[in-house]
């Protein structure tokens, strides 16, 4: 559609002689906002995420009324077909408003209905909206066996709704802030299968009790056309904080850097950690503390408390089959093989078609990594399950700094959607716990170099020193961090493996983590490529 047409129909209405409440029956209006309208419209959301394919057509999957008496807003579900690409689905609640200066950067298209002109809005925008889905939430039956089904947890009781706002900007779903201590998140792209951060989250909270991550408060599931549960929302507590964790450790990162300056610590005088060894803090040498200091170092040992206490609760379970743990087994293998092989197959097209946009250290580690292409395939393919004595729970699945908060000293986990480019049902899939853990990894070592790179002017050391201070600082970040995480594990009798299994499958998922990133870094901040080229090449080298 050209950017003229779009305009149009935003401006221009179009007339149907139907009343707001049988308008999603007028076929001759489907056609319209399918066919002429709501490309441009999708293209131009934070939330869609197949900005890279060319639409071939978009059309009503199904809808359902999302009502409160006379109040009726819709629920689109919309399929999205590219013509490259698997097709995705999406969540659209739309309302019908007259006042000619609400929503003026938010609407779909205008439309004249039984001679009242008005705008199709995405109806978030909306604070009539927001009430009617808390109170058909807090007011939902014990069980619900409509269509659209509402349910709420013991905990959301003896309240009332008083106010609503949006919680900020997101990139793939909208949360709003209700009574300022309630978050409901709307998941935008959507699944025919529970999203795993409603399922993670009711488990942990509701069957569990893990303390760490926001309390389950309720949901809202579509019971779709083919009897499949479909999430769209999930109501939790709102978790005062200081901030993510990942804006945390920049700080505290960016103090370190700042430290070899003011106390003129000689770099290459600094003792280096070995790989992957469990540290406790009376381990850490003197010169690394005096450098460092030790607080930081307090705060990883409280993190790696708070993610083995998240892995105990998911490794308790021996009802819900969805969560019971479970061995290492051929299937798992072959699962996963055939995922890396194809992961790094796509992640090698990427970096030849983008070799152009590298240059200096980048550029020697990416052709480094091209000559060794063969050694990494390799290593994807050597999983041999029959050495592995520990057991695959279900895991965080996307986990790094940003999504967990900081509060005062200590730290909740939030965010259980998953690996944005994997399905749900990969998600679902049992993993070894370590898999969070590198995950974590991965975003210590990003932290560590962003600092350098935000503050490059600001240091006074060369990069060579500061990437050499980088790796040492990294050592022991991650080596503090173990020593915990497998002392609260093996206290509570979590099965994680014996020590050269848990290396094994942190070598491995540190490596296919950086190999996922690396895709990320050079289709849209080439110059942050090094960072997973490094942990590549650490990988290979060490």
């Amino acid at each position: 559609m050209t950017k003229n047409a779009s305009e149009e129909n935003v401006n221009s209405p179009i007339s149907f002689n139907d009343k707001w409440e049988d308008l999603l029956e007028n076929k001759e209006f489907i056609n319209t906002l399918f066919s002429d309208v709501l490309e441009d419209y999708i293209i131009k959301q934070r939330w869609y995420a197949g900005k890279a394919s060319k639409i071939k057509y978009i059309e009503l999957s199904e809808y359902f009324r999302i009502q409160n008496n006379e109040e009726v807003y819709y629920g689109l579900i919309i399929e999205v077909d590219f013509i490259e690409a698997f097709y995705q689905h999406y969540f659209l609640p739309i309302a019908f408003v007259s006042d000619e200066n609400f929503a003026q950067n938010d609407r779909i298209v205008s439309v004249k209905i039984k001679d009242q002109e008005g705008f199709i809005i995405d109806a978030t925008n909306l604070e009539s909206f927001r009430k009617v889905v808390f109170e058909r939430i807090i007011n939902s039956a014990p069980i619900d066996k409509t269509k659209v089904q509402y349910h709420k947890s013991d905990l959301f009781t003896n309240d009332s709704y008083k106010s609503s706002r949006f919680m900020g900007l997101e990139q793939s779903n909208t949360s709003l802030i209700f009574n300022d201590k309630y978050v409901l998140k709307f998941f935008r792209r959507i699944f025919a299968n529970k999203n795993p951060d409603y399922e993670m989250n009711r488990f942990l909270t509701d069957k569990k009790d893990f303390s760490n991550t926001p309390k389950y408060l309720g949901s809202i599931n579509l019971m779709n056309k083919d009897d499949e549960v479909v999430t769209i929302a999930v109501m939790q507590e709102l978790i005062p904080n200081n901030g993510d964790a990942w804006e945390y450790f920049l700080k505290e990162i960016d103090k370190i850097f700042e430290t070899l300056d003011s106390k003129h610590i000689d770099i290459n005088n600094l003792p280096e950690p070995i790989h992957y060894e469990r540290l406790r803090i009376h381990d850490i040498p003197h010169r690394i503390i005096d450098w460092v200091g030790l607080n930081v170092f307090l705060q990883l040992k409280t993190l790696a408390k708070r993610t083995a206490e998240m892995h105990i609760n998911l490794g308790a379970e021996f009802e819900d089959t969805s969560f019971t743990p479970t061995r290492f087994n051929g299937d798992y293998s072959v699962w996963l093989t055939n995922r890396m092989i194809y992961q790094f197959q796509n992640r090698l097209n990427i970096i030849e078609n983008n070799l152009h946009k590298l240059d200096g250290y980048s550029l020697e580690l990416a052709n480094e990594l091209l000559s060794k292409k063969s050694i990494i395939r390799s290593k994807f393919l050597k999983f041999d399950w029959t050495k592995l004595k520990g057991e695959r729970i279900r895991v965080h699945g996307d986990y790094h700094l940003g999504q967990i908060l900081v509060q005062d000293d200590d730290f909740f986990i939030l965010d259980f959607e998953g690996e944005p480019e994997s399905t749900i049902r990969d998600r679902q899939v049992k993993q070894p716990p370590i898999k969070d853990v590198a995950g974590l990894y991965r975003s210590f070592h990003y932290a560590i170099y962003a600092s350098i790179f935000n503050n490059k002017d600001k240091y006074n050391n060369s990069q060579e020193n500061l990437f050499k201070a980088a790796e040492i600082l990294y050592g022991y970040f991650t080596g503090v961090f173990m020593g915990t995480y497998v002392e609260t594990a093996q206290n509570a009798n979590l099965n994680i493996g014996y020590n050269q299994e848990r290396n094994f499958i942190l070598e491995y998922c540190l490596l296919e983590k950086a190999v996922y990133e690396l895709g990320y870094e050079l289709n849209s901040r080439p110059s942050w490529a090094i960072i997973p080229l490094k942990g590549i090449s650490n990988l290979l080298n060490n």
